[in-house]
Formats: structure tokens, C-alpha cells, sequence
């Protein structure tokens, strides 16, 4: 709503209290979310290995928060600051467009994200071509903010009033010819940017939830055959991993901006009620700002969840190492053996070949499982979830 005109007749804006305060937060949030996403840009860009897909996806994810970050905050702290506008013609049609472009792109990356965990656990077994449908949807959804967020840059332009003195605004005065097409524009905005990502990611997640409680059922119900029982066994824990980072990214991004959409929704149909004082400003400020956080939430929670899981891995590593070094110390060496048995033949006295076999069996299969037990995640890791 920072680009809302000033109507003829009525006050000039200042550089209030609140707005001050609005600055100040500003630049905190700027300075966090550039480092935070920051961070999880050169972590995907240095690893060694190429990246699962999730820290791809999240790789996104953090470059088009940036986006916000470098465009709509400095953006929004400037124009607290100056009130007016001094940036020209050329700068209010860039930037305003750049704006709306950033947030689709946040928006349109999180759907992209709750879509690829949808493929992940209802459909598992397209998981050939889900690293092409990902890379897919990623131009899409770039390309996408790209082309809805154009209008802008024929919607604003740079508005002048001389009294009570000069004053210059990038608005949206002149552009529509009545109020409602001003209206119907921003509910068009409104729908793209929140409400149909967010029933697009409702639906994706409601269907992930239906389908794991099929599977917990399925594992419940009693049958005969164990390898029936052991195919609907639970979802392996790195994928379920990557599916709670992920609720979480959607709820951070619902909880922090609809606040702040609801008041532009009252706004759009109720134009006077900031000139007749039934909201205060200082309320805009605090639900954009709100809104904003959502760019230093992402990579904290990415963060929390890889860092949490390596821990538990290397815990995991090292148990299953003290294990192997406690099983390599029972076993007697080759040497041993041939100290303590007497040799006919190649073969240790007192045992037949068939005891010899079983032995054997025995001993591939205590060390193998320590060794070779199956590893959930390191095999979900080489699929790419």
C-alpha cells in the first residue's frame, strides 16, 4: 500500500514516529535476511557433491528472498524517509515492477516447494523425472512473476500536486478510468500472490497428509505376509524430514503475511477508513514489517532442520563405528585361528564342511549387518528428495 496516491485536498505525508520506527526495523530485517539467505546461497554453491533437490528448491527459495530484501526494503526505507518521491519517471516504473516481481517469486518458489514434496510422498514411484518437473517449475515460477508483475510498469507513474506545495508521488493516479478497475486490479494481484498459492499448497499438503495416514494404516492391519507389511512401513525418515521443513516454510509464510494482505483487502473496499482515523498507521507498519520477517524465517528454519539432521547422523555414524570396531575386536584374526586349530587339509580339525559353511554364513552376516544395514537416508540422498 506504499504506492497508494494522495488525493487532491487531502494531507501531505510525514515522517512520523511510526514511520522512523518502520525505518529502523527495516534495516534490521535487511541486514539479517542478507545474511542468513546469503549463507544458504554459498552453502549450495560450494558443496562439493551436486545438492539434493530440497536444498535446491531452497536454494531458490533464499535467491528470491534476497530479492525482496535488496529491492522492497530498501525500497520501503527510502521512501519512508524522503515521503515523496525523487527517484523520476523511469526508477518508479522499474521499481515498482521489480517489487511485485520479488514477491511472486517468494510466493511462486514455496507452492513449487509443497508440489515437489507432493510428488515425493503421493507419488513416489515418478521419482525418474521429478529432478526435470523441479527444474520445470522453478522457470516457471520465475518466469511467471516476470509476467504478472509487468502490468506495473504501465499501472504507476510519477504524480504531481502544487499545493499546499510541490509534492511528487510514484502512483497510480490517471491510470484506471473508474474505482472499481482499480479494484478489480488489485484483488487480480491479491489472488495471484496469496490466495491461489495458498489453496494450491493446502491442497498438495492435505493430500500428503491423506496419504500418510494410508500408509500408517496400512501398517497397522494385521497380514499374514511380512514383506506386504514391510512395503507399506513408514516413509523413510530423510523424506519426512525434508516434508516437516517444508510444512514449516508454508506456515511461516501464511502466518506472516496474511495479516498484512486482510488490512489491504479492507483497504481496497474501504478507501477512507485510514483519512477517517479507524485504523492507525502505526498498524500498517507493524503487519508489513511482519510480513517482511517472512525473508529471515526461511533460511533459519532450512538451517535448523539440515543442522539438526546432520547431528543426528553423525551421532548415528559414530555408534554404528563404535559398533563395527567392537564386533572387529571379538573376531580372532586368521592367525589365531591357525594357532588354536589343528590344519588337515585347509580345513580346522573337528568340524565338517557343512558346520564350516554355516560359520561362515554366520559370520558374513554379523559383520555385513553391522556394516551394510540399510541407510534411509543416504539412499533417499542418491534419489535426489
Amino acid at each position: 500500500m506504499n504506492g497508494s496516491a494522495e488525493e487532491p485536498g487531502s494531507p501531505l505525508p510525514t515522517f512520523s514516529a511510526a514511520a522512523k520506527v518502520r525505518v529502523a526495523v527495516t534495516c534490521l530485517l535487511f541486514l539479517s535476511s542478507s545474511c542468513c539467505n546469503g549463507a544458504v546461497l554459498c552453502a549450495v554453491v560450494r558443496a562439493k557433491r551436486r545438492p539434493p533437490r530440497v536444498r535446491v528448491l531452497m536454494a531458490h527459495l533464499a535467491a528470491a528472498d534476497l530479492l525482496v530484501t535488496v529491492v522492497v526494503m530498501p525500497l520501503d526505507a527510502a521512501w519512508n524517509v524522503t515521503v515523496q518521491w525523487y527517484g523520476g519517471e523511469a526508477a518508479c516504473r522499474a521499481l515498482m515492477f521489480l517489487k511485485l516481481a520479488a514477491m511472486y517469486a517468494s510466493a511462486f518458489v514455496t507452492v513449487v516447494i509443497a508440489l515437489d514434496r507432493h510428488d515425493a510422498i503421493v507419488c513416489p514411484l515418478g521419482a525418474r523425472g521429478a529432478a526435470r518437473r523441479s527444474r520445470a517449475m522453478l522457470g516457471a515460477a520465475w518466469g511467471m512473476s516476470a509476467v504478472l508483475a509487468l502490468p506495473q510498469a504501465f499501472v504507476f507513474h510519477t504524480v504531481s500536486r502544487s499545493r499546499p506545495r510541490r509534492f511528487v508521488q510514484c502512483a497510480t493516479v490517471g491510470s484506471f478510468a473508474a474505482r472499481w478497475q482499480e479494484t478489480l486490479y488489485n484483488m487480480f494481484t491479491f489472488a495471484c500472490l496469496f490466495l491461489l498459492p495458498l489453496l494450491v499448497m493446502l491442497l498438495c499438503y492435505g493430500r500428503i497428509l491423506a496419504a500418510i495416514s494410508g500408509t500408517m494404516r496400512a501398517a497397522r492391519a494385521p497380514s499374514q505376509d511380512v514383506q506386504l507389511r514391510r512395503s507399506h512401513d513408514r516413509i523413510p525418515r530423510a523424506r519426512m524430514r525434508t516434508l516437516k521443513m517444508s510444512v514449516v516454510v508454508v506456515l511461516t509464510f501464511v502466518g506472516c503475511w496474511t495479516p498484512y494482505y486482510l488490512l489491504g483487502l479492507w483497504y481496497w473496499f474501504s478507501p477512507e477508513m485510514l483519512s477517517r482515523g479507524r485504523v492507525p498507521p502505526a498498524l500498517s507498519h507493524i503487519l508489513f514489517l511482519f510480513g517482511l520477517f517472512n525473508t529471515c524465517l526461511d533460511p533459519l528454519v532450512y538451517g535448523f532442520f539440515t543442522v539438526h539432521f546432520c547431528g543426528r547422523r553423525r551421532h548415528r555414524d559414530a555408534t554404528s563405528g563404535s559398533v563395527r570396531a567392537s564386533i572387529a575386536r571379538r573376531t580372532p584374526s586368521s592367525s589365531t585361528k591357525h594357532e588354536l586349530g589343528v590344519m588337515e587339509g585347509g580345513k580346522p580339525a573337528g568340524q565338517s564342511p557343512k558346520r564350516l559353511r554355516d560359520s561362515a554364513r554366520g559370520g558374513v552376516r554379523i559383520g555385513g549387518g553391522a556394516q551394510l544395514g540399510f541407510n534411509e537416508d543416504q539412499t533417499t540422498r542418491e534419489r535426489g528428495d
